[in-house]
């Protein structure tokens, strides 16, 4: 479901993108948990407390902060409390881990002795993350150049604006093994949270070798010198060999981000030409 905007930024009168400061991600976060556990998101996860039957474990156990530093490997993430001063990067591991342990809670009793409250046994753990992904990503996206969470639970950049649809554009190609995966697993890596140079150049790396893999079917829709020039770029600046004739001083961050686009465009440019020539949508 698409995040609706409201007048002003839906029409443009107020000027400008609204972009949260780190203070203001951390309160958007608390509220978003706190709505959620609320709604008893959690209780699969996290038990129960009951006047009869007392401490009710969840799937987490009987100490859900020791369970939490383990998967986490920080201390003091959780529980998580109103007065916390967690980092980008210790809300965003949280953000990932509530994805992993939030279900829907569909099916149980209210137990009425001192309102001790409901207690629930049948879960819809799709259905939670689900809802927690659109309320998180509600926010996320005016965070900094913009975030998401993905339906894999992992903090994502959105990407340059007017490109980022290739992300999630689907190829004409059915090949896991040597295209599809291979490009899906391109774009995780370039996306990721504090990505590195190394990750970036791995990203270009892998898209350029599912660019070798098309070559044959790139013969028979572009020019042989558009084809020389499209391995010519990834030869010459470093990236998919290593050699003295190859140019290393340049900005890095700008020419990988140009690269990966380059790549990634053009490989779903080629196949849709090549699916077009053959009259066949899905190129085998």
């Amino acid at each position: 479901m698409t995040a609706r905007r409201y007048y002003s930024i839906r029409t443009g009168k107020d000027q400008g993108k609204v972009i949260l400061t780190l203070e203001l991600l951390r309160k958007l976060f608390y509220g978003t948990y706190m709505m959620f556990d609320s709604k008893e998101y959690f209780q699969e996860a996290l038990g129960y407390d009951c006047v009869d039957a007392g401490k009710v474990p969840g799937l987490m156990g009987t100490d859900p902060e020791t369970y939490a530093m383990v998967k986490l490997r920080k201390h003091g993430l959780f529980p998580i409390k109103p007065d916390f001063s967690y980092s980008e990067n210790d809300i965003f591991d949280l953000i990932e881990f509530l994805y992993d342990y939030i279900s829907k809670p569909i099916d149980g009793y209210f137990h009425n002795y001192c309102n001790c409250g409901w207690h629930y046994s049948t879960f819809d753990k799709k259905a939670g993350q689900e809802e927690f992904r659109e309320a998180v990503n509600e926010f996320l996206t005016d965070y900094q150049d913009g975030w998401e969470l993905s339906s894999n639970g992992e903090i994502l950049s959105k990407g340059q604006p007017g490109l980022h649809y290739l992300f999630n554009a689907s190829l004409p190609l059915s090949d896991e093994e040597n295209v599809n995966g291979r490009v899906d697993a391109a774009i995780r890596k370039f996306r990721r949270h504090h990505s590195s140079i190394e990750d970036r150049r791995d990203a270009v790396r892998d898209l350029a070798a599912v660019l070798e893999y098309l070559r044959p079917q790139a013969q028979a829709v572009i020019t042989k010198k558009d084809e020389s020039d499209l391995f010519e770029l990834a030869n010459r600046f470093g990236i998919r060999h290593h050699n003295q004739k190859q140019k290393t001083d340049y900005d890095q961050n700008i020419w990988l981000s140009w690269a990966f686009y380059y790549y990634l465009a053009t490989i779903h440019a080629l196949l849709h030409l090549t699916a077009r020539k053959t009259g066949n949508p899905r190129t085998e």
